[in-house]
């Protein structure tokens, strides 16, 4: 056997691989409109852009919906998603091309079609990276609390500046208290996001009824249990 061909074979193979990936796919909720992306660029719905863990800023990435076979162009701008099994975030004109707005994710690939319009980093960045842009403030309150009753998890997180954002959104969206709870996974920090204090399961889950468009992984949390 010519065992450079077959070295050489497998890693072609590995570098195709890492240019393809498959996965579920979900689109940026309507409060980020105008918001910073991690790259510093403002977020537009109508704009075919995207957020992924690793891929540089400026890559450019077809998405092909494998349940249509529609399939998009974007231009990776932002980090994320972090929810278990999401690959990509899209904006909603590109999940209405996709044709998956109704169904709030849908299982897609992604494909890297050019890499030459990186604007910046030209190696991926670790997911718990964090980049904002000049003049973003927070008002933070801290305290340890023992929260009672129930919770509605929006999702879980391994950026602070992406949960900070959102906290932020959805507080004033959703007039809710906002708690985060930390967790911490072979020696790596993750935080969730929880909105609101419920005295009963059925209030909680109609809350989270509500969220379900926008947020099709969010659930009741007892906390109790936690």
């Amino acid at each position: 056997m010519n065992y450079f061909f077959f070295f050489s074979l497998l890693f072609l193979v590995k570098i195709l691989q890492a240019q393809t990936q498959t996965g579920q796919a979900s689109f940026y909720a309507d409060f980020f409109e105008g918001r910073s992306t991690a790259s510093g660029e403002k977020y537009h719905a109508g704009k075919a852009t995207a957020a992924h863990k690793t891929f540089p800023f400026g890559t450019v990435l077809k998405v092909t919906n494998l349940a249509n076979n529609e399939s998009a162009e974007v231009t990776v701008n932002d980090r994320g998603p972090f929810v278990a099994g999401r690959i990509i975030d899209v904006t909603k004109s590109v999940a209405a091309k996709l044709g998956f707005v109704d169904k709030g994710v849908a299982n897609v690939k992604i494909e890297v079609v050019t890499r030459e319009n990186s604007k910046t980093n030209t190696q991926p960045v670790e997911v718990n990276s964090t980049s904002v842009s000049d003049n973003e403030y927070y008002d933070i309150e801290i305290s340890k609390v023992e929260p009672n009753g129930f919770g509605a998890q929006i999702g879980t997180y391994q950026e602070l500046t992406n949960l900070l954002r959102l906290a932020d959104n959805l507080k004033k969206s959703y007039k809710k208290k906002a708690t985060v709870s930390v967790k911490a996974v072979k020696g790596a920090k993750y935080y969730s996001l929880i909105l609101g204090s419920f005295s009963s399961q059925t209030k909680a889950q109609d809350f989270v009824n509500k969220l379900k468009k926008q947020f099709p992984d969010a659930f009741v949390l007892d906390y109790s249990k936690h």
